[in-house]
Protein backbone atom coordinates (compact mmCIF):
# COMPACT_ATOMS: atom_id res chain seq x y z
CA UNK A 1 0.00 0.00 0.00
CA UNK A 2 1.33 3.22 -0.65
CA UNK A 3 2.53 5.42 2.23
CA UNK A 4 0.34 8.47 2.93
CA UNK A 5 2.08 11.78 1.57
CA UNK A 6 2.01 14.62 3.89
CA UNK A 7 3.33 18.06 3.81
CA UNK A 8 3.98 20.05 6.91
CA UNK A 9 3.24 23.66 7.10
CA UNK A 10 3.97 25.36 9.88
CA UNK A 11 6.07 28.61 10.15
CA UNK A 12 8.29 27.56 12.90
CA UNK A 13 11.31 25.09 11.70
CA UNK A 14 11.93 23.39 15.40
CA UNK A 15 8.02 22.33 14.91
CA UNK A 16 8.46 21.14 11.55
CA UNK A 17 11.85 19.58 12.27
CA UNK A 18 10.08 17.61 15.52
CA UNK A 19 6.71 16.75 13.15
CA UNK A 20 9.43 15.25 9.93
CA UNK A 21 11.26 13.44 12.70
CA UNK A 22 8.50 11.74 14.18
CA UNK A 23 6.59 11.01 11.11
CA UNK A 24 9.99 9.55 9.76
CA UNK A 25 9.89 6.74 11.58
CA UNK A 26 6.11 5.57 11.03
CA UNK A 27 4.78 3.11 8.40
CA UNK A 28 3.12 4.18 5.79
CA UNK A 29 3.40 8.19 6.12
CA UNK A 30 6.12 9.93 4.29
CA UNK A 31 6.77 13.80 4.01
CA UNK A 32 7.34 15.20 1.46
CA UNK A 33 7.36 18.93 1.56
CA UNK A 34 7.47 21.41 4.51
CA UNK A 35 6.49 25.56 4.17
CA UNK A 36 6.91 27.97 6.60
CA UNK A 37 3.75 29.85 5.66
CA UNK A 38 0.73 29.86 3.82
CA UNK A 39 1.62 31.17 0.53
CA UNK A 40 4.77 28.91 0.52
CA UNK A 41 2.54 25.79 1.18
CA UNK A 42 -0.16 26.84 -1.65
CA UNK A 43 2.84 26.93 -4.14
CA UNK A 44 4.53 23.58 -2.57
CA UNK A 45 1.06 22.02 -2.67
CA UNK A 46 0.88 22.47 -6.06
CA UNK A 47 3.96 20.85 -6.92
CA UNK A 48 3.88 17.94 -5.06
CA UNK A 49 0.42 17.23 -4.23
CA UNK A 50 0.65 15.79 -0.81
CA UNK A 51 -2.12 13.23 0.32
CA UNK A 52 -2.57 15.34 3.82
CA UNK A 53 -1.55 18.34 4.47
CA UNK A 54 -0.38 19.40 8.56
CA UNK A 55 -0.98 23.18 9.32
CA UNK A 56 -0.93 25.94 11.96
CA UNK A 57 -3.59 28.25 12.37
CA UNK A 58 -1.44 30.91 12.68
CA UNK A 59 1.72 31.67 10.17
CA UNK A 60 2.63 34.83 8.25
CA UNK A 61 1.54 36.07 4.38
CA UNK A 62 -1.48 33.26 4.80
CA UNK A 63 -2.54 31.85 7.86
CA UNK A 64 -4.04 28.30 8.10
CA UNK A 65 -7.28 29.33 7.63
CA UNK A 66 -7.22 30.95 4.23
CA UNK A 67 -4.52 28.62 2.88
CA UNK A 68 -7.08 25.70 3.72
CA UNK A 69 -9.85 27.48 2.17
CA UNK A 70 -7.32 28.31 -1.43
CA UNK A 71 -6.15 24.58 -1.06
CA UNK A 72 -9.70 22.99 -0.82
CA UNK A 73 -10.86 24.86 -3.88
CA UNK A 74 -7.32 24.18 -5.97
CA UNK A 75 -6.66 20.71 -4.76
CA UNK A 76 -9.86 19.07 -3.43
CA UNK A 77 -7.88 15.38 -3.04
CA UNK A 78 -5.66 16.94 -0.29
CA UNK A 79 -6.85 16.18 3.38
CA UNK A 80 -6.16 19.23 5.64
CA UNK A 81 -5.69 18.98 8.85
CA UNK A 82 -4.99 21.82 11.37
CA UNK A 83 -2.35 21.33 13.96
CA UNK A 84 -2.35 24.39 16.29
CA UNK A 85 -1.97 25.43 20.18
CA UNK A 86 -5.18 27.73 19.18
CA UNK A 87 -8.92 26.47 19.59
CA UNK A 88 -10.45 29.95 19.37
CA UNK A 89 -13.91 29.40 17.40
CA UNK A 90 -12.84 31.79 14.32
CA UNK A 91 -10.26 29.29 13.75
CA UNK A 92 -11.95 26.30 14.47
CA UNK A 93 -15.34 27.25 12.27
CA UNK A 94 -13.11 28.99 9.97
CA UNK A 95 -10.76 25.45 9.36
CA UNK A 96 -13.42 23.77 8.86
CA UNK A 97 -15.50 26.05 6.52
CA UNK A 98 -12.97 26.44 4.61
CA UNK A 99 -12.78 22.37 4.04
CA UNK A 100 -10.88 20.86 7.00
CA UNK A 101 -10.97 17.41 7.52
CA UNK A 102 -9.58 17.67 10.58
CA UNK A 103 -8.30 19.79 14.36
CA UNK A 104 -6.14 18.91 16.52
CA UNK A 105 -4.49 20.45 19.60
CA UNK A 106 -0.42 20.68 19.93
CA UNK A 107 -0.74 18.88 23.00
CA UNK A 108 -2.39 15.84 21.25
CA UNK A 109 0.05 12.90 21.78
CA UNK A 110 2.63 11.36 18.60
CA UNK A 111 0.37 8.24 18.57
CA UNK A 112 -3.25 10.30 18.13
CA UNK A 113 -1.52 12.62 15.77
CA UNK A 114 -0.22 9.51 13.54
CA UNK A 115 -3.69 8.15 13.79
CA UNK A 116 -5.70 11.40 12.70
CA UNK A 117 -3.56 11.20 9.75
CA UNK A 118 -4.21 7.95 8.16
CA UNK A 119 -7.43 8.39 9.10
CA UNK A 120 -7.97 12.06 7.32
CA UNK A 121 -6.31 9.88 4.11
CA UNK A 122 -8.84 7.18 4.55
CA UNK A 123 -11.10 10.60 3.97
CA UNK A 124 -12.60 10.59 7.52
CA UNK A 125 -12.72 13.96 10.34
CA UNK A 126 -10.57 14.30 12.86
CA UNK A 127 -11.53 16.75 15.58
CA UNK A 128 -9.84 17.10 18.95
CA UNK A 129 -12.23 16.58 22.15
CA UNK A 130 -12.40 20.19 22.69
CA UNK A 131 -13.37 21.02 19.08
CA UNK A 132 -16.06 18.21 19.24
CA UNK A 133 -17.60 20.11 22.50
CA UNK A 134 -16.99 23.85 20.67
CA UNK A 135 -19.06 22.71 17.85
CA UNK A 136 -21.74 20.90 20.05
CA UNK A 137 -22.03 24.13 22.17
CA UNK A 138 -22.52 26.43 18.92
CA UNK A 139 -25.17 23.87 17.53
CA UNK A 140 -27.08 24.19 20.69
CA UNK A 141 -26.41 28.32 20.67
CA UNK A 142 -28.28 27.95 17.34
CA UNK A 143 -31.61 28.56 17.74
CA UNK A 144 -33.64 25.59 14.81
CA UNK A 145 -36.97 27.59 13.78
CA UNK A 146 -39.96 25.34 13.73
CA UNK A 147 -40.01 22.53 10.87
CA UNK A 148 -36.20 23.57 9.86
CA UNK A 149 -35.77 19.90 10.08
CA UNK A 150 -36.98 18.02 7.61
CA UNK A 151 -39.91 15.46 8.16
CA UNK A 152 -39.42 11.73 7.68
CA UNK A 153 -41.41 11.29 4.77
CA UNK A 154 -39.26 14.24 2.94
CA UNK A 155 -36.51 12.09 2.94
CA UNK A 156 -35.97 9.15 1.09
CA UNK A 157 -35.77 5.78 2.66
CA UNK A 158 -32.46 4.89 1.23
CA UNK A 159 -31.57 8.63 2.82
CA UNK A 160 -33.03 7.99 6.03
CA UNK A 161 -30.58 4.74 6.59
CA UNK A 162 -27.74 6.77 5.22
CA UNK A 163 -28.59 9.45 8.24
CA UNK A 164 -29.05 7.17 10.83
CA UNK A 165 -25.84 5.16 10.24
CA UNK A 166 -24.01 9.10 9.95
CA UNK A 167 -25.64 9.74 13.08
CA UNK A 168 -23.79 6.57 14.83
CA UNK A 169 -20.78 7.69 13.49
CA UNK A 170 -19.76 5.31 10.31
CA UNK A 171 -17.78 6.57 7.79
CA UNK A 172 -18.89 6.61 3.88
CA UNK A 173 -16.91 3.57 3.53
CA UNK A 174 -18.39 1.69 6.84
CA UNK A 175 -22.18 2.96 5.35
CA UNK A 176 -21.10 1.45 1.73
CA UNK A 177 -20.39 -1.66 3.21
CA UNK A 178 -23.41 -1.63 5.29
CA UNK A 179 -25.91 -0.94 3.12
CA UNK A 180 -24.16 -2.96 -0.01
CA UNK A 181 -24.07 -0.09 -2.43
CA UNK A 182 -21.29 2.36 -4.10
CA UNK A 183 -19.16 4.44 -1.87
CA UNK A 184 -19.85 7.47 -4.29
CA UNK A 185 -23.58 6.77 -4.14
CA UNK A 186 -23.02 7.52 -0.14
CA UNK A 187 -21.29 10.39 -1.18
CA UNK A 188 -24.60 11.73 -2.84
CA UNK A 189 -27.15 10.86 -0.15
CA UNK A 190 -24.86 12.69 2.25
CA UNK A 191 -24.62 15.74 0.10
CA UNK A 192 -28.53 15.57 -0.14
CA UNK A 193 -28.85 15.62 3.19
CA UNK A 194 -26.77 18.54 4.19
CA UNK A 195 -28.32 20.69 1.66
CA UNK A 196 -31.87 19.26 2.99
CA UNK A 197 -30.25 20.33 6.82
CA UNK A 198 -28.82 23.64 5.61
CA UNK A 199 -25.56 22.59 6.69
CA UNK A 200 -21.86 22.62 5.13
CA UNK A 201 -20.20 20.15 6.74
CA UNK A 202 -20.36 16.30 7.55
CA UNK A 203 -19.40 17.26 11.29
CA UNK A 204 -22.25 19.35 12.27
CA UNK A 205 -24.56 16.87 10.28
CA UNK A 206 -23.89 14.36 12.09
CA UNK A 207 -24.39 16.21 15.28
CA UNK A 208 -27.90 17.66 14.43
CA UNK A 209 -28.70 14.18 13.14
CA UNK A 210 -28.34 12.86 16.65
CA UNK A 211 -30.90 14.81 17.77
CA UNK A 212 -33.47 14.89 14.90
CA UNK A 213 -36.85 13.64 15.52
CA UNK A 214 -37.06 12.61 11.76
CA UNK A 215 -35.03 9.80 12.19
CA UNK A 216 -36.72 8.07 15.44
CA UNK A 217 -37.72 4.67 15.01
Amino acid sequence: MRAIRVLLADDQELIRQGLRKMLDIEDGIEVIGEAADGEEALRVAGECLPDVALVDARMPRMDGVQFITLLSARYPGVAAIVLSTFDEDDYIFGALRGGAVGYLLKDCTPEELVDAIHRAGRGEMVLASPVVERLVAEIRRTPVAPGALPRQERLSAREAEVARLIAAGATNREIAARLLIAEGTVKNHVSSLLRKFGLRDRTRLALRLQDAPCLDA
